[in-house]
């Protein structure tokens, strides 16, 4: 899909998330104000339980803001899944009982596109990935390296003006995390779409050209 170049992708305004009350809240992201433009890739740092994840799934849509706001701007309204924002989990959370092809599609299906198309589209992202060796194989046959590159071609199947990546290479050994990374900033830029990745690792994050940091659920963008 074509978006409005000149506005944001997604935009916080003072956006906290606050789990729990009374003296067992607790404020996993406070007044995080930022701007992703389209085709800007971005890394989120901090330690863990600094707020990351809390905040990217705020940026997807995952979750709400107790407070502030979190909104879509150049997608006008239209639904974000499936197609405009993607997600990539640290876990592939590939379905067991589907063949590689089916997992990628699945998504797809489940936003009404028809099976023939979905299955097209799948694999054109596999084979951007350079998986289609792969494509017939059910997940327990794959390496780890493999699955979480079949969860990120699943991610670009729906051609996303969004990815949004938590910690993606947290589960795999360096050389996996960098292959990982690489089919992430490759299809970003492929897109034209905006990225966002979450990380700990300081390798990851100097592949991307925008740092925030983020440190008791405080965003520095």
């Amino acid at each position: 899909m074509s978006v409005d170049r000149a506005r944001p992708l997604v935009q916080c305004a003072l956006a906290a998330r606050t789990y729990g009350t009374g003296e067992r809240a607790v404020v996993a992201v406070h007044g995080a104000t930022c701007t992703l433009l389209a085709g800007q890739s971005v890394a989120i740092t901090g330690p863990s339980g600094s707020g990351k994840s809390t905040l990217l799934h705020l940026l997807a849509g995952l979750d709400r803001p107790t407070s502030g706001t979190v909104t879509w701007p150049a997608l006008d309204g239209q639904p974000l899944r499936p197609g405009p924002v993607s997600v990539v989990f640290q876990g592939p959370s590939l379905l067991p009982a589907l063949d590689v092809t089916e997992n990628v599609a699945l998504p797809l299906l489940l936003g009404g596109v028809d099976e023939g198309t979905a299955t097209g589209l799948a694999r054109a992202a596999l084979a951007r990935l350079d998986l289609c060796f792969i494509a017939d194989k059910l997940p327990e046959e794959l390496s780890g390296g493999q699955m979480q590159r079949v969860a990120v071609a699943r991610a670009l199947a729906g051609r996303p003006v969004l990815i949004l990546a938590d910690e993606p290479t947290g589960q795999l050994d360096h050389d996996s995390g960098s292959v990982v990374v690489d089919a992430l900033v490759d299809a970003a830029g492929h897109l034209g779409a905006g990225l966002v990745i979450t990380t700990h690792d300081p390798k990851v994050a100097d592949r991307i050209p925008i740092h925030w940091s983020m440190r008791d659920g405080a965003l520095r963008a």
